[in-house]
């Protein structure tokens, strides 16, 4: 980013946050937020991590790029699934009160979460394994990701699919899932 002169999008400020957490023996990952897009017009994603919380149990929503973390009615944290449901349920979600856009825009939380999030939580991917240097691209490496689609998503099939880019002999794979219970597994 330095060499082009140019900042960070969402996936680069997750991937540095990741490997912080990584660095300290914390379980993280990246999640890649995908609207539904059945007419391929909408090419807007956003990606934010989840981090595991030995003493909670349970993965927490942790988005660098708007510096949010969402909460309940209690003032407990949750996990990107739990705000998926809350917000299909329209249960209360609470936003932490100093969220906002790289630190340049005071974020409320029908704009992230009920306008922009909201759309972007159909699918879900993230890397099958989370380690230091994922997407470090170099000739010859396979990057596989998994796929949290719904049931009543309309592209269910195939349940693996593969990109290749000939020219750097590199293979992005996909394998789709409609259990959360797998993709939500704790880390061992």
């Amino acid at each position: 980013c330095k060499k082009g002169n140019r900042g960070l999008n969402c996936r680069g400020l997750a991937l540095i946050l990741n490997e912080c957490y990584l660095s300290m023996g914390i379980n993280s990952r990246i999640v890649t937020c995908l609207p539904k897009d059945s007419l391929k017009i909408d090419q807007d994603c956003h990606v934010i991590n989840s981090v595991y919380s030995k003493s909670l149990k349970k993965w927490l929503w942790i988005d660098p790029t708007f510096d949010a973390y969402v909460m309940n009615e209690k003032g407990e944290m949750l996990s990107i699934e739990e705000v998926r449901e809350r917000l299909i349920n329209d249960k209360t979600l609470i936003l932490n009160p100093d969220a906002n856009r790289n630190n340049q825009s005071a974020q409320t939380k029908e704009d992230y979460l009920q306008n922009y999030m909201a759309k972007n939580l159909y699918i879900l991917e993230c890397p099958a394994s989370s380690e230091y240097n994922m997407e470090t691209k170099h000739e010859g490496k396979t990057y596989n990701y998994i796929r949290l689609i719904p049931l009543e998503y309309y592209e269910q099939e195939p349940h693996k699919f593969e990109e290749k880019n000939e020219k750097s002999n590199t293979t992005w794979s996909y394998f789709k899932t409609n259990n959360p219970k797998l993709f939500w597994a704790k880390p061992e």
